[in-house]
């Protein structure tokens, strides 16, 4: 193995992690603003995207091809290019008559990109660094990642808003200057990861070297295979799996409804947010809130361990969800009341996710480390994302805002009851 020693890890885990959240970002977040703006409901859009969550629960199949052809740093520049790429052509989709099919199927394109990006830079943090490293920058990371979220759901519905607003003069048609607006965003975004791709060709160290070079059908089923019998060896198993599965249901539910019911309009028993005031909301208090939350819950956990710090990390990511009861209960205009409400439910996400990914972190490591991290993260995605995101727009137009956040807080219960399952053994430094 080669180690480069001279490049630091605050050189590349903040941006490589932020590369990593910003093309999920556009397939799952920003998409859902984008679609509200094109006139789909709430269950259409939860589905659609729900679905497009498809290549992180199934990255698993090809994760054992990753960890054995070619280098997880190849992988990671690649699939940073091709994403760049990809991206681009979202923004010259949008105008055209076929816009819905079109973006649907070149986000289909990034999401396998993006789970391929995942099982390679994952598999990257655990062996470019020791476990004490792991430990103190699994904060920087997840802030990164999230950071990279509020970039795109709110710095660039917050510039997309703008731009539309400047094209009024050259642009008449209302219509025509949020599509415009759109693809221009789009196009940005393919910028931003173009240039990740090129820093991190010359950041990124190298710290391994290939196993293959080619690709051969029988090794690599073999090498899944082994894979799955490595996980299903692993100590208390099904303990481990309910906690992967069902830790962030509730927060699975929250994620795709909370930017749709703040910006809904009042009759929908939304609070009308504009998309000024969202991205406002969601660009910055709530990275501010992120930023304290994942960095502390990561020195927490650093510090103490995480047998120690896991019921009080529990209480953070699922009692502050009462905000959004309130927020539905009593309505309110004033951007920084619901801004400080935001705060408080990303402060506790953070300190909480800091957590579950050490506990996944923990999990994984032995034999066929970033084959079974894979595994453990596709397991988050169906249980914490894809699954609770495709219903949760059904949920709420059914029963509407106010008892949707209801039912979530009621589902908080599971996610104490798998936290009282979970075995954890602390491991020395």
């Amino acid at each position: 193995m080669i180690k480069n020693h001279f490049v630091r890890p605050w050189a590349w885990v903040p941006t490589l992690y932020l590369g990593e959240s910003l093309p999920f970002s556009a397939v799952m977040l920003i998409s859902v603003i984008m679609f509200k703006d094109f006139g789909l409901t709430d269950g259409q859009i939860t589905v659609y995207t729900g679905w497009l969550g498809l290549p992180w629960v199934i990255k698993p199949l090809w994760s054992p091809f990753v960890d054995n052809f070619k280098t997880k740093r190849w992988w990671i520049l690649s699939m940073q290019f091709l994403m760049g790429l990809a991206l681009a052509a979202v923004a010259f989709t949008i105008p055209t008559a076929y816009w819905l099919q079109c973006s649907l199927a070149i986000f289909m394109l990034i999401a396998f990109a993006s789970a391929t990006h995942d099982v390679s830079a994952d598999g990257f943090y655990i062996i470019g660094l020791n476990n004490r490293e792991q430990e103190l920058y699994v904060g920087v990371r997840n802030t990164f990642y999230r950071i990279g979220m509020m970039l795109g759901q709110g710095g660039m519905v917050t510039l997309q808003a703008v731009i539309a607003l400047s094209l009024t003069s050259s642009v008449h048609d209302d219509n025509s200057q949020n599509s415009l607006a759109w693809a221009i965003i789009f196009v940005i975004m393919a910028l931003l990861m173009l240039a990740l791709g090129l820093f991190h060709s010359i950041a990124l160290p190298k710290v391994e070297q290939p196993l293959h070079d080619r690709f051969v059908l029988k090794t690599q089923l073999v090498e899944f295979w082994n894979t799955l019998k490595v996980f299903a060896r692993k100590p208390h198993i099904i303990t481990a799996l309910l906690f992967i599965l069902l830790f962030r249901l509730p927060e699975g539910l929250l994620t795709k409804i909370v930017p749709l019911f703040l910006t809904r309009s009042v009759a929908e028993g939304g609070l009308e947010m504009t998309k000024v005031d969202f991205g406002l909301v969601y660009g910055t208090l709530g990275v501010i809130g992120l930023l304290a939350g994942g960095i502390i819950g990561g020195w927490a956990v650093s510090k103490w361990g995480l047998k120690k710090c896991l019921w009080p990390l529990v209480l953070c990511i699922t009692l502050p969800d009462l905000v959004y009861v309130y927020l539905s209960y009593v309505p309110t205009d004033s951007v920084w009341l619901i801004g400080s409400c935001v705060c408080i439910e990303q402060i506790g996400y953070g300190l909480g996710f800091a957590a579950y990914t050490l506990y996944l972190v923990h999990f994984s490591r032995g034999e066929r480390t970033t084959a079974v991290f894979a595994i453990c993260t596709a397991g988050q995605y169906l249980g914490g994302v894809m699954l609770p995101g495709m219903v949760s727009g059904l949920i709420s137009e059914s029963v509407g805002y106010q008892t949707f956040f209801l039912i979530v807080m009621a589902l908080c219960l599971v996610t104490f009851a798998v936290t009282a399952l979970v075995k954890i053994e602390e491991e020395k430094a």
